[in-house]
Order: C-alpha cells, then structure tokens, then sequence
C-alpha cells in the first residue's frame, strides 16, 4: 500500500491527534434548529430479478428469525410505569457519583451544590436518549437503502424487517423521551457528520460497514451498558426489547460483510480501514456529551477535561468498542494491509476487544426470552 493512497490522520478526522478536545469542539451541528435535513444520496437503486429464497442460508435464517421476533412497542411495554427523573438519577448514582469525587478546586465546578450534579443527571438523560433516537433514524434511512442497493435478494428480504424494526425504536425512543423525560436534544454534529457520509457513500457495502458494523455496533454496546446500569424499570425493558433487534442487525451487517470482503483487492480493503477508523473516531466523540455542559452554562473544555478523567466514563468510552472490534476482526480488516486499522485501535485504546465473541456467535443470547415479554 503506497502512502499515496493513505489519508492521514488529518484527511480522515480533521486533526492529528484524534484526542484534541478543541478539534473535537470546533465540529458543531449548523442546523440544529432545522425539521428536516436534507442529504445527497448518490446511489443507483439495484433490481434483482433472482428470486431464489436460500441462496445465502445465513441470511435465510436470520429473516426467518426477523420475521417471528416482531414486537409491538405500543403494546408491549409498561407506559403505565411512573418514571421520576430525580429519583432515577440518584438511584443511579453510581453513574455519575465519581464525578463528585474529583479534586474539583479551580474548576466550573467549584461551587456546585447537589442541585447542579443531579441536574447534569438529568440532562444526561434527555442527551443520551435524544442521541439514540435520531441514531435510530439513521438506521431506518440507511437499512431502507441497503433494501435499494445490495444485490441480493435475501438481503433485500431481511433488510426489509429492519427498517420496520427502525422504525419501531424511534417510535419507543421518541415516546419515552415525550412522556417520561423532560426535553429533546438536536442531533450531536458528530454522529450527523458520520450519518451524513453513510448515506452519501454510493456503494452499498459502505452503507453496511457504517450502520450494521460501526454504528448499531456502538449502540449495542451501549445499550447493554445502561441495560445493566440503570434501575429504570420502563427504559429496562425498552434496552431490552431493542438490543435483541440491534443484535441481529449486527449480525446481518457480519454475514453480508464477510462474504463480500473476501473477494476485495488490498486497496478496496484499505478504503473499508480507514472509513472504519473514521467511524470510530466520530462515534467515540459523539459520547462527549458536549451539549449538555453548554445547556449547564459551564466552559465545554473545562468540563471535558475533568469528566474524561472519571473511571465511569474511561470505561463506558472503552466499552463502546467491545462490539465493533471483534466484528471488525471477524471481517478481516484488522490485520490486512500491514494491519493498519489494528495499529490505529490501538491507537485510541480499544484493541483488547478483538478476541471478545463476534456478534455472529452470540447471537442467540440477545434472543428474548419468555421472562422478557410482558404478559398483559
């Protein structure tokens, strides 16, 4: 690979160092009070006029799953349960606690009260919601085009069941956000940025790799991570009901993948790396919650600078990756061409991932189970 087809650093994130907060702050969503967004899609819409049901049994399997694993999130969920925001923020405690613990002296944070602390709890909330929402929009466009675009007629076939599946988080996301929190938040730039080049891409594998691998990758990670953290019981089973949708999501993004990148040259393979890193860079700045400490009144630098420096948000940042990782691996792209995209996840700290369980393996244990259906 010449390094004259190698984007630097710069090229693909807009800084050197991928770790520089005021590169990362100066990225800001220009249209944050816009309705509607509106961004090239440059595409061709693909007929298959082959039929034949099977011919990918892997993926035969999976929209058969699809099919049964349908539910409703009108009907199936507990909306008559009393969310208190107050009191979830204090019960979880734990998420924020270390925060307080901090040598705060000579920060914006100084003279803050339990007030101000359980107020950031609050928005957190309303941000980290409001995140997962437009990200599941994202993945209804960009799955409604992976259904145009892919050749094949049993992707097509299960691409079809996500996009219902989509369709259905926003819908429960946006819900709980009206009825249970206490406010919306804009898309944050960098995930608009990241959906914005997944839909812009006219190649179809590129749509995959972005949505199915690095972007619904991410959210399950963090799906399970507050599935495990909050004592919410509603936003519980909600995490619930959604992760074993996004796990087969993943696992759809694993088998198209997989087949398809074998037959790639090194140099379609090293484009695939680095729109991988790129991804993973804008998702992992995405969780900085920048616009939340700007809701606060508080300098967006000072706060970052303290809050990446808590062992809860060191860790949440690391555990995104568990997912994206092995699934990287699992697709090859870790150690082809001089194992670029390895050196670079060693770069920003989440290489340990790599011999966790692809989403392929463990697939089954998303499945919902008896216990996690509600019986009315």
């Amino acid at each position: 690979m010449s390094l004259a087809e190698e984007r630097t650093t710069q090229d693909l994130i807009g800084r050197e160092d991928v770790n520089d907060i005021e590169a990362i702050l100066a990225i800001t969503n220009t249209d944050r009070d816009s309705v509607i967004s509106v961004v090239e899609d440059n595409s061709d819409a693909i007929f298959t006029w082959d039929y034949q049901k099977g011919a990918r049994p892997s993926l035969e399997k999976l929209y058969e799953k699809a099919k049964h694993s349908m539910w409703d999130g009108e009907k199936d969920l507990p909306w008559d349960t009393e969310v208190d925001q107050e009191k979830v923020v204090l019960a979880n405690a734990e998420m924020n606690g270390d925060l307080m613990e901090l040598d705060v002296a000579g920060t914006p944070f100084e003279k803050w009260t339990e007030k101000e602390w359980l107020q950031v709890g609050i928005e957190s909330q309303n941000w980290t919601l409001s995140q997962f929402m437009h990200g599941e929009q994202g993945a209804m466009i960009c799955t409604a085009k992976i259904v145009e675009t892919v050749p094949w007629i049993d992707a097509k076939y299960y691409a079809s069941t996500q996009v219902m599946d989509e369709a259905r988080h926003v819908e429960v996301f946006a819900k709980y956000l009206d009825t249970k929190m206490s406010g919306h938040y804009p898309v944050n730039a960098h995930l608009k940025m990241l959906l914005d080049d997944i839909v812009n891409d006219s190649r179809w594998d590129m749509t995959y790799l972005g949505m199915q691998i690095m972007v619904e990758g991410l959210a399950l990670a963090a799906f399970g991570f507050i599935h495990q953290l909050t004592t919410e019981p509603l936003l519980k089973q909600l995490l619930r009901y959604v992760m074993s949708d996004e796990a087969r999501h993943v696992a759809f993004g694993v088998l198209s993948l997989q087949e398809f990148y074998a037959e790639l040259t090194d140099a379609e393979i090293f484009e695939r790396q680095q729109f991988a890193f790129e991804a993973a860079v804008r998702m992992r700045d995405r969780f900085l919650q920048q616009e939340v400490w700007e809701r606060m009144g508080v300098p967006v630098k000072d706060a970052l600078e303290l809050v990446m420096m808590t062992p809860t948000r060191q860790m949440f940042q690391m555990m995104l990756f568990s997912k994206v990782v092995p699934n990287c691996k699992k697709l090859g792209l870790l150690d082809r061409n001089d194992k670029w995209l390895r050196h670079r996840f060693e770069e920003i700290g989440v290489i340990q991932f790599e011999d966790w369980a692809d989403t392929t393996s463990e697939l089954d244990g998303f499945a919902l189970l008896e216990s996690d259906v509600r019986t009315a």
